[in-house]
């Protein structure tokens, strides 16, 4: 996993096995880098932020172009409901549904499910 920590963004190297998780509110900066990764198929692409944001995020995007099949790949709010309530809280919540997409399974307590546990 890279890390993107520079207002010029080169996202040209990242694939479908790469994440990007925008955790800027400003629209000038996050607007640019979550319609890079939503254009390049980055295998996740997520955006922390209030519901509020979400929408006026979307609204943004869609003015940029960004086709309804490429802004339905936005994870925004980012993360599963797990009740966070530090940074770190929210950060193991956004990886647990990082996990969940990339595997392609749901987010369901295991005891809930049947069958072969892992992948």
């Amino acid at each position: 996993m890279r890390a993107l920590r520079t207002a010029r963004l080169d996202l040209s190297e990242l694939t479908a096995a790469d994440m990007v998780v925008v955790l800027e509110h400003r629209p000038n900066i996050a607007t640019p880098a979550l319609a890079a990764a939503l254009r390049r198929r980055v295998g996740y692409v997520g955006a922390l932020g209030s519901r509020r944001t979400q929408a006026a995020r979307r609204r943004a995007l869609d003015a940029e172009g960004l086709t309804y099949v490429e802004l339905s790949r936005l994870h925004g709010p980012t993360g599963l409901d797990l009740g966070a309530r530090t940074p770190a809280e929210t950060a193991v919540s956004i990886v647990a549904e990082v996990l969940a997409v990339r595997s392609g399974r749901s987010a369901v307590a295991l005891r809930d499910t049947d069958g072969r546990i892992g992948p």
